[in-house]
């Protein structure tokens, strides 16, 4: 239908007045004056609702990192610490503020350089300058160890030599030399190695400082909604997901970890783990080894067009990961290349439901609001001075990972975790799980 320049100008008119009166509100002495429409209420729960409102002046956090580039782990929770952070229309301030940054490497796509100077942060030149004033003494309330993405080596493993140990030394130099120490947050898994992680959580207990670490997998949206409160009745679990045996397969594990450490008993250590591949995990699967039965309900939570049907074909392709604990649960995770999901997803068998129960991690993009969580989480620890969520489920993933990449290099043969056997904590309660 042909419409006249005039009537179509008619036309926007009136629609544009339509568009402007449903957001507005003017008074009825015709000034002129209204109120425009209002932001919605979100009723995001943040876990810092539970502190109540921030008093005092805002902490000061040192923030340290391996490398700063758009989109790397210390984009996503430094930028977040000096920026603040939407979730779903709620803004967020963390009552932070970072006080010093020092970052190692700075590659051709570094913004470090450029937030340190737009935002008024100190750049210094060796870790432990983060940590300090003129006189050489700790004059922050955090730390921010952010040991991901950079330049470095791997070992014959395969496992990339991140210095987060080396770097934790330095900040565990400046809390002795102070005689005084205060909160830590480590990215990711605590190190490469078990004997170095060892080594970093026993510095924390024997200076007492709080001390986090870990994924932001476990603590962003799930879909369907999905929390176990303490004591269920696990028969099975089984976590899919995607990537690198190392980088993708800590998340996987600490995804998994934070649904099973809930079961009954409570979480009481690894007694044994091992790394199949292939073939072999095919084989395992159909004698029962692994609950291969669930892969199918953990997928199904992916979204539609980020998962693929199940077939043994695809498991052919996978990297399992099968871990059993001290108290005779096993589990695992399904990784590697199989093409079944690029997602997180997680599934189980519950006792007494006759369907397994199962969800997905939900990772939105660009906003990443994974990371929004666990910046919140962090913030909780350093304006209390508790952790959020207890380290040692960090610290058991990470021997656990360890121990993976010794099975791997054997062949897939099953690995003894002496060192993991009694390692066992209790788990915090999760939001929405009572």
């Amino acid at each position: 239908m042909r419409v006249s320049r005039r009537r179509f100008l008619e036309l926007s008119t009136s629609v544009a007045s339509v568009g402007l009166m449903s957001s507005t509100t003017l008074s009825a002495e015709g000034d002129g004056v209204g109120k425009s429409q209002s932001l919605p209420a979100p009723r995001v729960v943040l876990p810092t609702d539970a502190l109540g409102p921030p008093q005092g002046r805002p902490l000061r956090i040192a923030a340290i990192t391996t490398t700063y580039h758009k989109y790397s782990h210390a984009d996503d929770i430094i930028t977040k610490f000096i920026e603040g952070y939407g979730v779903v229309g709620r803004i967020h301030n963390p009552h932070c503020r970072v006080a010093r940054l020092y970052v190692e490497q700075f590659p051709k796509t570094d913004i470090g350089r450029g937030m340190a100077a737009r935002y008024g942060v100190p750049l210094v030149k060796r870790p432990g300058e983060a940590l300090v004033g003129k006189d050489g003494l700790l004059d922050v309330d955090g730390v921010l160890l952010v040991g991901e993405h950079g330049d470095y080596p791997l070992n014959t493993k395969g496992q990339k030599l991140y210095p987060r140990r080396r770097l934790f030394e330095e900040i565990v130099k400046v809390f002795r030399h102070s005689k005084r120490s205060v909160p830590v947050f480590n990215d990711k898994h605590l190190s490469f190695s078990w004997k170095n992680a060892e080594w970093m959580y026993r510095q924390s207990r024997e200076l007492k400082f709080p001390l986090m670490a870990g994924s932001s997998v476990p603590v962003t949206w799930r879909q369907p909604p999905l929390a176990f409160r303490q004591g269920v009745q696990l028969e099975s679990a089984v976590v899919v997901g995607g990537g690198s045996f190392e980088s993708y397969g800590f998340h996987c594990l600490e995804f998994l970890q934070t649904f099973v450490e809930k079961r009954a008993g409570g979480e009481v250590g690894v007694r044994a783990v091992q790394a199949i591949e292939g073939p072999a995990a095919v084989a395992a699967a159909k004698a029962g080894k692994w609950p291969v039965e669930l892969v199918a309900s953990s997928i199904a939570a992916a979204p539609r067009n980020r998962r693929r049907p199940f077939s043994m074909d695809r498991i052919a392709r996978a990297i399992v990961f099968r871990v059993e604990y001290s108290d005779g649960f096993v589990a695992a995770v399904c990784t590697g290349p199989t093409g079944l999901t690029s997602e997180f997803t997680f599934a189980a068998k519950v006792r007494g439901r006759d369907k397994p129960l199962g969800t997905c991690a939900v990772l939105p993009k660009p906003q990443r609001d994974h990371f929004s969580f666990l910046c919140n989480h962090i913030e909780v620890m350093f304006r209390s001075k508790k952790p959020s969520y207890p380290v040692e489920r960090t610290l058991l993933v990470t021997g656990v990972l360890d121990a993976l990449h010794d099975s791997r290099a054997a062949g897939g043969r099953r690995i003894e975790t002496p060192h993991l056997e009694k390692l066992a904590y209790t788990p915090a309660v999760e939001l929405g799980s009572g």
